[in-house]
């Protein structure tokens, strides 16, 4: 497989949903507790960008093998799916999807050896989470489920592992400190889940012909607008939150700076769901939400 299908099967791309989560993590660790373990944090981040990569190769995966052959969906198996468009056989794409996933999994479990059980079970959800995603007889990417899944995993469990490891020696994991960690990252868990909101609205007739039942085949297109639209306002709503327990430094409240472009481009999306055209809307909110949370969540920790 040369290098460049290689990156287009993995979504390469798309990297920067679990960089961004991670890095809020680390600066969450280190404004409330002042400690940061660099090494096993490297290693988690090599270890969740294997497992990124070999969960997207796993949906293109799944995707292509599932879906009905056809005339409805020709387009889709010929045009669309990475698979069928750079003609990767069914042999590559499991052994990159495998190879990645086992990668991961071996730096995963060294870590569980150095900072303790409950990474372990923060691990088993997360891949859990990765191969039933789209695999499995009932896909979570298939159901009404998979915006949620999608923002709390990307948007949470990173930054929530993030946290751990580098505090795992320092604090106790309490159910009082993990709400606080939600609530810090809740910001990152909608613009997260919006991007998956997005899509699943810009495929809903394609969705139906691959016989996907996503929350918009139950509560329609102009409630979820409606839902996407709210999402960033609850997001900002956590922010507020984080800084009123004060697990968060008050510049970080600079971030509702973002609202304007993010809003903006939110009414854009909302009056023209175009794949090609206005789905990149959702990735600009997200990346711009969550860096402008780092920018300014950083030089809350410096001054």
């Amino acid at each position: 497989m040369k290098p460049k299908v290689f990156l287009e099967f993995v979504e390469i791309k798309s990297l920067i949903a679990s960089i961004l989560p991670f890095v809020l993590g680390s600066l969450y660790a280190s404004y409330n507790y002042h400690q940061i373990h660099l090494g096993y944090l490297s290693l988690f981040f090599v270890a969740s960008s294997l497992f990124h990569m070999a969960t997207n190769a796993n949906d293109n995966y799944q995707d292509f093998i599932h879906a009905p052959r056809n005339v409805d969906n020709q387009d889709f198996l010929e045009a669309t799916n990475v698979v069928g468009v750079q003609q990767i056989s069914i042999r590559q794409a499991r052994t990159v999807t495998f190879g990645l996933a086992g990668l991961s999994l071996l730096l995963g479990l060294w870590l569980v050896t150095k900072t303790g059980w409950p990474l372990l079970w923060m691990g088993v959800y997360s891949y859990a989470v990765g191969y039933f995603y789209a695999g499995g007889p009932k896909p979570i990417s298939t159901g009404p489920f998979g915006e949620f899944f999608s923002g709390f995993t990307m948007g949470f469990m990173i930054f929530w592992i993030a946290v751990y490891i580098n505090t795992f020696d320092v604090a106790p994991l309490t159910w009082g400190a993990s709400l606080k960690v939600l609530v810090a990252s809740g910001l990152a868990i909608f613009a997260i889940a919006n991007i998956m909101l997005a899509n699943n609205i810009c495929d809903q007739a394609e969705d139906l012909a691959l016989g996907r039942h996503t929350i918009l085949y139950y509560l329609g297109k102009p409630v979820m607008l409606q839902v996407f639209a709210w999402s960033y306002v609850a997001g900002y709503g956590c922010l507020v939150g984080a800084v009123g327990l004060g697990v968060l430094p008050p510049l970080s409240l600079l971030t509702l700076l973002s609202a304007i472009p993010v809003f903006k481009n939110t009414r854009v999306f909302m009056q023209k769901q175009v794949k090609r055209e206005t789905f990149s809307l959702s990735i600009k909110n997200a990346t711009l939400i969550c860096l402008s949370f780092i920018v300014f969540m950083g030089i809350g920790l410096i001054v």
